[in-house]
């Protein structure tokens, strides 16, 4: 791979996934396209490359893109945020929308699944709790691929041992050959849609947490700064959003601030005005205001 060829990649990811990669970073490149290129027949990333020059390849370049993005994951990653939500997230809303009985979580980026449905698991906990209210937990990613595999919620021996505890696998899980395939009423919480967080999202509405964990990082600041801007329009005056380990909203949008004693959450700033899809004057928006600048 030529210096050219590299600035063609770094720039096209860039535009495309908002993906910002240092100089130093071939190595990377080369470990996730040249077994691309070789699948798609392709002596090397020059020739991926010269054939993404030609302007009718985009569905290469749609796998260039999903090659350089997709991101592990694995179930109650980092652990703490689930603590969050069962601690301090849930038991809250459950008080604050007991009369609209109805919760709107979002998984910014959720890859394979196993985030939506280890917050999928959360709430089942919940039981009676939760029993008569509308749930719906939204599951977006860049990537279709990794959204069909979700929506299967088929994850093998490997996958359903990192991070999930037996008991919830042998709770919420059938085995099917060598797989393990999550139960259809867990499935049924989660909705997918293919998103790119570049681009607007106000059609999602407003949600009451929104997990976007471990995609910022990779983004320079003043994509952070609009991506941030625009969670909080699509954030409940009184929500939460909870971002990963290496990731904070300090610094670099004031859209947000941290929760007092739990690290990685965030409510958003209530002093910025009404949020997306409210109007300030319902006594409903003041309740959740007032609730929000505690």
């Amino acid at each position: 791979m030529t210096p050219l060829d590299y600035e063609f990649l770094r720039k096209l990811l860039k535009e495309r996934s908002g993906l910002d990669l240092s100089s130093d970073k071939q190595y990377l490149v080369e470990s996730r396209l040249i077994p691309l290129a070789r699948r798609v027949g392709l002596p090397g990333i020059s020739d991926l490359v010269q054939k993404m020059k030609t302007g009718s390849a985009e569905a290469l370049v749609g796998e260039v893109v999903e090659a350089m993005t997709t991101n592990e994951t694995f179930f109650f990653r980092d652990k703490i945020p689930f603590e969050h939500l069962r601690d301090t997230m849930l038991p809250e809303l459950l008080q604050v929308r007991a009369s609209r009985r109805a919760l709107r979580i979002w998984c910014a980026a959720s890859s394979t699944g196993q985030e939506p449905y280890s917050i999928a698991m959360c709430l089942k906990e919940f039981g009676v709790a939760l029993s008569g209210w509308r749930i719906e937990i939204l599951a977006t990613d860049l990537s279709q691929g990794v959204l069909e595999k979700s929506k299967a919620g088929l994850f093998s021996q490997f996958e359903v041992q990192r991070g999930l505890p037996i008991q919830l696998l042998v709770k919420h899980f059938t085995q099917v050959g060598e797989m393990w395939q999550i139960n259809a009423d867990l499935r049924a919480m989660v909705a997918h849609r293919q998103l790119n967080l570049l681009q607007d999202f106000s059609h999602l509405g407003a949600f009451d947490v929104i997990f976007c964990r471990n995609v910022l990082i990779y983004f320079d600041q003043e994509t952070k700064t609009s991506i941030f801007e625009r969670l909080a329009r699509a954030s409940e005056p009184d929500g939460f959003m909870v971002l990963g380990a290496a990731e904070s909203a300090v610094g670099i949008s004031d859209a947000f601030r941290p929760h007092p004693d739990r690290r990685g959450l965030y409510r958003p700033n209530a002093t910025r005005g009404p949020k997306l899809g409210v109007t300030a004057s319902t006594p409903q928006v003041a309740r959740a205001v007032a609730m929000a600048s505690r």
